[in-house]
């Protein structure tokens, strides 16, 4: 049995693939009458024992929440159609976008594919596969418009666009 879609978790990231994962939540929340849960995790690095690294590190870690509060409230803002709220989350992004998934009863995940580039992939792993590993409801994951493709036969190579 497939349950109604009533609240639709969007982490954002503010990237351009994160974009187009919120405008297909846009379209989705207003199709299903649903509510919409903004997600932003600031990923920080782990603490230090020095007592002068561990206030400047929360007084960082303030400025970014504050700074992420705003750009979501900006992006909450451009959606009139959804009832939209917004929440800043610190740590891991995956585990952060699972727990708010989680608390928040979400019924679906929707997020982009690539956030922060290649390089970031390849350091930290993938976010998106994580959270559609462990969420606890539907993942639907959104390639950013125009996103290139490669698949990989044997030895030829395709690109699609």
């Amino acid at each position: 049995m497939v349950k109604d879609i009533r609240t639709i978790l969007v982490p954002i990231d503010f990237s351009a693939s994160a974009r187009s994962a919120l405008d297909y939540a846009a379209m989705l929340a207003k199709r299903f009458d649903a509510n919409i849960h903004l997600v932003h995790v600031c990923e920080v690095p782990p603490m230090m024992t020095i007592d002068a690294y561990a206030v400047a590190s929360l007084d960082w870690n303030r400025k970014l929440g504050e700074a992420a509060e705003r750009d979501l409230a900006q992006a909450a803002s451009q959606l009139r159609d959804a009832k939209v709220t917004t929440e800043v989350l610190f740590g891991n992004p995956a585990k952060c976008i699972v727990t708010a998934a989680t608390t928040n009863l979400a019924d679906l995940v929707v997020m982009g594919t690539h956030g922060h580039g290649a390089v970031m992939h390849l350091l930290m792993g993938n976010v998106a596969e994580r959270v559609v590993r462990t969420a606890p409801c539907p993942v639907l994951t959104v390639r950013e418009a125009g996103e290139e493709r490669q698949f990989v036969t044997g030895e030829t190579s395709v690109r699609v666009a």
